[in-house]
Order: C-alpha cells, then structure tokens, then sequence
C-alpha cells in the first residue's frame, strides 16, 4: 500500500460530502451524525477537522496530528501542496490590496493627472494633512501607530460603514460591489484627505469627469493598439434594439490583449442591408488599418453574407468568418433533434416541469436536494438542456430517494398521471443510462462552445478540438460506426462552409500541437489545400512571399529544422501554460515571413461573442432609472464599463462558465409546459407585441445576449418581424457543480435506447 500512488487510491462505498477537494481520494466519512469525522484510506486512522486535517495527515505536517506512515512521497507532495494553497492565495490578496491601495494619490502635481484628487496644497487637506504625502507605487506603505484605543476606532470605522451600506440598501447597489478595487481606491483617497470634503455636482459627473475617464480608459487600451499591429485583430459587429426601440450597431474589435469596444451608432432611420453593414465596417477597417485587420467575425444572417461578398471585392486580403459560437450551437441541436437524444430529453424535461408546476413538489424536491434547484439556465437553449442534464445526473440518487418517501406518496399531485409519469421516470434506470449517454456525447461539444465563447485565442485550437470532440464521440457511443456516422453527419451538416475554412485548417496546420503530435497533417490532401488556398490569399498578389513560405520556411517548419528542433521547443508544446502564438514568437524566428502570419491567425478569436456581451452592459447603463441618457453619454459610459471590465479581468483569473445564464429565459421549458410562445401580449390593449411593432413602424426588439438559433438568420426589413421570447419571473437559482458528471452505473442492467 505504501508504495501505491494517489490514482490506486481504492474506492469507497461510504459516506461522501458533495465537493471535489482533493483530500476526498484519501478520506471518507464514516459518521453520518458528524460530517466532520473522517477516516484515512490508506492507513485506517480515524481523526476530526474534515478534509483540511487529512491533508496535513497525508502530507505529515505535525502538530495538529498524527502523520500518515503510509502515504508515498508523491501523495505526501500533492496534499502539502494542497493544504498550503490557501495561504498562498491570502497574502496573494493582501498583496494585490496593498497595490491597489499604492496605486492611489491625491497629490495633485498636474492639473492633467486624472487620478489626482482634492488639492495641490496640503494645508487646505484638513487636519489630517500631516498625514498626506506623496505616495510612490514602488514603496510600500507606512503603518503608523495609532494613537487611540482600539476599541472606540473599531466602533468609529463601523458606523461609518453603517453610512456606506445604508446607501448601498436605498440605491440597490449589489454587495459584491464592496470588493470592487476602484471603490477600494476611492476609500483609500477620501481617507487621505480627510474631512469636509465635499462631492461632485452632477454636471461634473456627467460631463467633464465622464469626458476624463473616458480619455483615461483611451489611455489604458494604447497597449491594444500596438498588438493590433504586430499580431493583427479580427472586428465584430452585431445589431440590437434598446428599450427605447431605436436601432443600434455597435462595433468591437479582439486582439491578443481581449476585445474591446470601440463605437456603435443608432441606425433606427436605416435599413440593415448587406451595403449599410459593408459600409460601417468598412469604415472601421479603414480606422484600424487594413494591414491590421485579419477577418471579420459576424453571425449567419443573409444580409451579413451579402456583406462578406462585398469585402471580399474590395479587400481581398480579409476574410470574413461565421460566429463559432452561433455554429456549435446550431451543430448540438441538430443532434438533440436525432432520435437517439430527442425522447430522453422529452422525458428529463416533462419530469422538470412537473416537479416545478406545484409548490409541494418543488419544496419536496428542494428539502432533498440541500435547496439546490434542478434547472440550470443558460445562454442558450442547448447550454440549458446541457446543464440541466448533468444537474439531473447529480441529483440522481437525492431524486429516487424523494420518490420512496411517505411525504412524496401523501402528496395529491404524485396520484395524478404526470405525477406517475415522472415517478416511473426517475426509478426507470434505462432513462438515466440514456441521460449518461447524452452527457457523453454532448460533453465534447461543450468543451469547444467553451472554447469558442471566451476572449482568448480560440482560433489556435478550434479546428484541433473538433476533431478531437469527434474522437470522443466515437468512445462515448463505444465504437458504433453506426451512431457515431449519425451524430457526426448532423454535426457536419452545420459546420461545413462555416468552421472548415482556409482560415481554420490554416490555423490547425500551424498549431504544433497538432500538427507535430500527427505527422500526417501535412500529407492531408484536404488541409494543405487549405493552407495553400490561404497562403494566395492571406499574401494577395505578392507572389514572392508565397514563393517563401511554401517553398523555403513551411518546410523547415514541417521538418522541425533549426529552432523548431530544439528540445526546448518540443517540451514547450506540452507545458500547462502552452500558447501557440507564444511558440512562434519565441521559436520562428529563422522563418520570419511564415512566423508573421502565424502570429497573425493563432491570435485570433472566433467567435463574435464579445458583441454579444457589449449588449449586456447596454442594457445595465440603459435601465429604467437612466433611460433619460443621450446616446452620447450612453456610449462613454459602455465605453468604460465594458472596457474597464475587460482590463480588470485580465488582472484576476476568473472561473465564471461562459454557458451559464443571468436569468431563467432560456430555460423555461424545462420548467413550465408551453413556455417559448411567439408572442407577448399587451395587457392594456390585448394585442401581441409583433401586431403592435407592425402598426407604429417599429422594428423588433432583439435579445441581447440569448438569442434564438436559426441556420441562417434572414434579415429583418422594416417590413418584417421577428419575436421576443416570453420572459417569464425570474428565478434563484442555487450554485452548484458545473463540472461534467462522471457516473458508474454499476447496477445498471437495461439496454441503452436503441438507435
């Protein structure tokens, strides 16, 4: 046993808490009165203080116990680790607030420091100015001795918080916001300089200091600017109608850095024809420079193709690319339409439904679950149905539990033929065998939708994970050609034209992740077609670098000569922080031309995502209590909260999953019957939304950041219509645990669904 590592840790059958610490593979409950008590798997010594306890007993740290004679050197490793993690992160924090903090000076030098506030002369500060001083960022602060009792200043700081949150309630500002840094800097100032300072007018709020701040956040995105031209960008536009229902466009532009905002304009008196969008992007490329400009990234509607053939005729060199985002989704519906998923789907969604149609069904189900709730809303209706489908799988053994129960036998509802339906539903193990066969399959395809909604450089790998998402469906279905010929057909059906361009397979040849791990790559007739067709595009009309990459530098890329050769280079390909662009940066060097434009494709996104999310923050700036804004004052204000929100995320990891939804609305067929109806109704005049639009010679209202799927989006004319999704009351809903579920249905015995 000694000798065994962490992976041949052998299971157990006993009492397990809900949570995927890392202690849990060498501990196990064995007191359901006492979920602190647990027992250690490879030596049998039973110890109170939880997990936390078993790292240091794993990991021999004494003091607190006993340590663990069993445990090999690498399990001992890992827990030590494990255990010291938090602290590293504690004074991780404590030295980002101290930045925070050195960042902050209310020394005005220059009436032109933005961030200079009260005055130059420190003896108009207030009695505390003996305490204002000039603060250099490089040196840490001093901690002066105070000269009061602790006591009385602990009650002092705490009603001058009661101040703070007494606000905070009346206004609706969220709680979170007390973590944010910039309110942290403004406390950090307004304690420096000390009393009687007073705030600004709203005039200055709204016009020279918004005016400042905007110039400021310019300021901060030069570094983006200078990426556009070494590594290149792709631009992103998208239309959206605000609660006013005008009309408006907006523009954003991604880079290595992140994407970033850079204008929209009101378009309400304008059609949206393939010219008009040819022409604002146009007008942007021009901006940016066109030698900066890689592709434009744009989802499927008509009038946005019409507008890719235009670019094509004048610019040659650009390309113009399907949101991926918007395809992956459209490829898993098509296969939860297919007959192998469709029922199984139908059947977890009418149990859904009935658990949430009643309200002693959903305390019931609610008491057993610990108050987390089933339904997980996403952004789309896949990634609801995704994530509904793992949460089911969770709760699988809490359900069938509820089932057995004397409360679920008593209850009036459980009697009634839906109430049967969803009893034999959850007792019926070949519905969970097929809910386990859904979550395999639709597994892979997330993992690329993840890949594809975030900001970073999914171009690198998005062709690469396709093929590896088939790879995993052909395991998930166990090898059936038949199954796997299905499923990969629809898949195929809405991919191709879309995430099979030059472009991608370009990228994927690049990429010596791939391309060096599967030699035959390069003898691909299909992909290096590809890249060749992409090469005479990519260098339009410049036969002499052609000539280069295909026939000088790509060759010494294929055959790793000179710095692709390096053992550096190969062990650089399979470290955890591995970025390809990276690689090329640090590694092409002896083939500048070919390294040039692969810096300029595996930096790139593919998806137009961050148009999607623009529209989130517009519709936070443009609320009800705001909706008295000009469209200028609205545009500098998403200006610099969508920016500023981009640079702050940049600074801090954030661990948020981009398939989760803000509300309920792309969920609610999971939760009441008849949910997505074409129309809202007026309840003044009785009539539905899309008669009324049609009367007053409005345009539709489009989501902002869920929308419906369609294969291709028609264009929406002044003419015509497209509906709103009815939204119903928004629901809480509890945390819980996104990852993929991997379950063991041992005493599964029936078949899957048949095919």
């Amino acid at each position: 046993m000694a000798a065994a590592g962490a992976s041949e840790v052998p299971g157990s059958q006993a009492l397990k808490r809900n949570s995927d610490d890392m202690a849990w593979e060498f501990a196990e409950l064995f007191d359901p009165d006492d979920l602190q008590r647990v027992r250690c798997k490879l030596c049998g010594k039973e110890m109170s203080g939880g997990v936390n306890r078993m790292k240091q007993h794993i990991a021999q740290i004494r003091g607190q116990v006993t340590p663990c004679l069993v445990a090999n050197a690498d399990q001992q490793a890992r827990c030590k680790a494990a255990f010291e993690a938090p602290q590293k992160r504690k004074r991780l924090k404590e030295k980002q607030a101290e930045e925070v903090r050195a960042e902050v000076t209310i020394d005005a030098e220059d009436d032109e420091e933005l961030n200079a506030v009260g005055k130059g002369d420190l003896k108009n500060a207030g009695p505390m100015d003996q305490y204002v001083v000039p603060i250099d960022p490089n040196v840490p602060l001093k901690k002066f001795q105070r000269n009061i009792n602790d006591s009385i200043d602990k009650e002092r700081s705490y009603r001058v918080g009661q101040y703070l949150t007494r606000w905070m309630y009346k206004k609706n500002v969220p709680f979170n916001a007390i973590n944010d840094d910039d309110f942290k800097q403004f406390c950090e100032a307004l304690g420096r300089y000390g009393p009687d300072w007073r705030q600004p007018s709203q005039y200055l709020i709204r016009e020279k200091m918004l005016l400042q701040e905007v110039e400021k956040t310019r300021e901060l995105l030069k570094p983006h600017d200078v990426e556009r031209t070494n590594t290149g960008c792709s631009i992103m536009t998208d239309a959206w109608t605000d609660k006013k229902r005008r009309s408006i466009m907006n523009l954003c532009v991604h880079c290595k850095l992140g994407t970033v905002f850079l204008e929209s304009k009101e378009a309400s008196a304008d059609a949206h024809t393939s010219l008009y969008i040819f022409n604002y992007v146009d007008e942007c490329i021009e901006k940016i420079g066109a030698d900066n400009v890689v592709q434009v990234v744009t989802d499927n509607a008509s009038n946005n193709m019409g507008a890719k053939a235009m670019l094509k005729s004048k610019k040659p060199k650009i390309f113009w690319t399907s949101c991926a985002t918007h395809t992956i989704n459209l490829m898993v519906e098509a296969i939860g339409k297919l007959r192998q998923f469709a029922p199984v789907i139908t059947k977890a969604k009418e149990l859904t439904i009935f658990l949430y149609a009643h309200h002693a069904t959903l305390s019931l189900m609610r008491s057993y679950t610990k108050k987390r709730d089933i339904v997980r809303p996403g952004v789309t209706r896949f990634a609801s149905a995704f994530l509904t489908l793992q949460s089911l799988a969770a709760k699988r053994k809490q359900l069938k539990e509820m089932c057995c129960s004397d409360t679920w036998e008593e209850c009036k509802h459980t009697r009634t033929k839906k109430g049967k339906s969803a009893h034999a539903t959850i007792m019926s193990r070949a519905f969970w065998k097929n809910v386990t066969l859904c979550i395999k399959v639709f597994e892979p395809l997330v993992k690329v939708l993840r890949l594809a909604d975030s900001d970073g450089q999914s171009m690198a790998s998005m062709y690469g994970e396709i093929i590896e998402a088939k790879k995993a469906i052909m395991l998930a279905v166990e090898n059936s050609e038949k199954d796997y010929r299905v499923i990969t057909t629809a898949m195929e059906s809405k991919m191709n034209g879309r995430l099979d361009t030059p472009l991608h397979m370009a990228a994927y040849v690049l990429n010596p992740y791939y391309s060096y791990s599967s030699t035959s790559i390069f003898t691909d007739l299909e992909v290096m077609s590809a890249l060749m067709e992409f090469v005479e595009i990519f260098y339009h009309d410049d036969d002499e670098k052609q000539n280069k990459v295909l026939n000088i530098e790509l060759p010494k890329f294929k055959k790793k000569e000179g710095m692709f050769g390096k053992v550096a280079a190969t062990k650089a390909i399979g470290n955890e922080n591995y970025n390809a662009g990276e690689w090329w940066a640090t590694y092409g060097l002896q083939t500048p031309v070919l390294m040039d434009m692969a810096l300029r494709i595996l930096n790139l996104t593919t998806s137009s995502s961050g148009c999607e999310r623009n529209w989130s923050v517009y519709e936070q700036v443009d609320a009800k209590r705001r909706n008295k804004l000009d469209v200028r004052r609205r545009d500098n204000l998403v200006y610099i909260q969508f920016n500023g929100r981009m640079m702050d995320k940049r600074k801090k990891y954030s661990s948020s999953d981009v398939l989760l939804g803000d509300d309920a609305s792309m969920a609610q067929d999971w939760i009441v019957e008849g949910a997505y109806v074409d129309d809202e109704v007026d309840p003044a005049t009785g009539l539905n939304d899309t008669i009324i639009d049609e009367a007053m010679g409005m345009e539709p209202r489009r989501s902002a950041r869920v929308r419906e799927l369609h294969e291709v989006e028609e264009f929406v004319s002044d003419g015509e219509s497209e509906h709103d999704v009815v939204m119903e009351d928004d629901i809480e809903f509890e945390s819980d645990d996104d990852r993929v579920i991997e379950t063991n249905d041992n005493e599964d015995e029936e078949d899957v669904m048949p095919p």
